[in-house]
């Protein structure tokens, strides 16, 4: 018999209200996701894909349904959830480290109450590979080194689910293979839940435990759900 599950998603809707009357983007879409599980969300453009993320981040939300994590209903953003986006949206005015450091400051009074050791933002730096790289500016980054940056930036809140929104779409495809490289390392290292957008299914088929497949939208839902069949690494 399984846990219960880290993430309950129950019935989910989101409708837009339209010059032309109410547009269903998602309906009665649920899913649950298992503690330490790595889940890729797939699907056409448009099929309600990231509106689904959003509503997990707390920034959309749901018309119909819930979302249950940790068995905490989600009614906005928390720090339970690292998020990392197509571009990495760090703030440019403050340094890379600053930039983790601001994510590690919003957890610090938590983990030392919790009597729980938070790693420092340079250990975070170092462990996507930019060691170096602390004192620099966003703008003086690569793309892909920037999405490290977010990345780090993620992990580095200690979160309990990681929300990823085709965080590899705009790179090059040696950025994004080691990317996904580094990336399944540090997944395998913290023992995070992992939700994921993508549309790459070689992608999801690489990083994912399952593979959720969306219908086409309007009105998109749940399809079919591929257990991966192919052994790590």
């Amino acid at each position: 018999m399984l846990p219960p599950a880290l993430v309950e998603i129950a019935q989910l809707g989101k409708t837009y209200d339209t010059p032309s009357g109410p547009a269903v983007i998602v309906e009665d879409f649920t899913l649950d996701v298992q503690q330490g599980e790595f889940v890729c969300l797939v699907g056409h453009s448009g099929c309600g894909k990231s509106t689904v993320l959003s509503i997990l981040m707390g920034l959309n939300t749901p018309t119909t349904g819930g979302v249950v994590i940790g068995g905490r209903e989600v009614d906005g953003p928390g720090t339970d959830r690292g998020v990392v986006f197509q571009s990495a949206t760090l703030l440019p005015w403050m340094s890379v480290r600053d930039n983790v450091r601001l994510a590690c400051g919003q957890v610090a009074a938590a983990a030392a109450a919790q009597g729980r050791p938070l790693a420092t933002a340079d250990a975070r730096l170092a462990a996507v590979g930019l060691a170096d790289m602390g004192d620099r500016y966003p703008r003086e980054l690569s793309a892909g080194m920037q999405q490290r940056v977010g990345i780090a930036r993620a992990f580095a809140l200690d979160p309990r689910l990681l929300l990823l929104d085709e965080p590899f779409s705009l790179l090059d495809a040696l950025t994004r293979m080691e990317l996904q490289d580094e990336l399944m390392a540090l997944w395998e290292a913290s023992g995070k839940t992992v939700i994921m957008v993508t549309h790459d299914i070689d992608e999801a088929l690489l990083l994912a435990d399952r593979v959720a497949m969306m219908t086409n939208g309007p009105a998109a839902t749940l399809g079919r759900i591929l257990e991966v069949p192919f052994p790590r690494p």
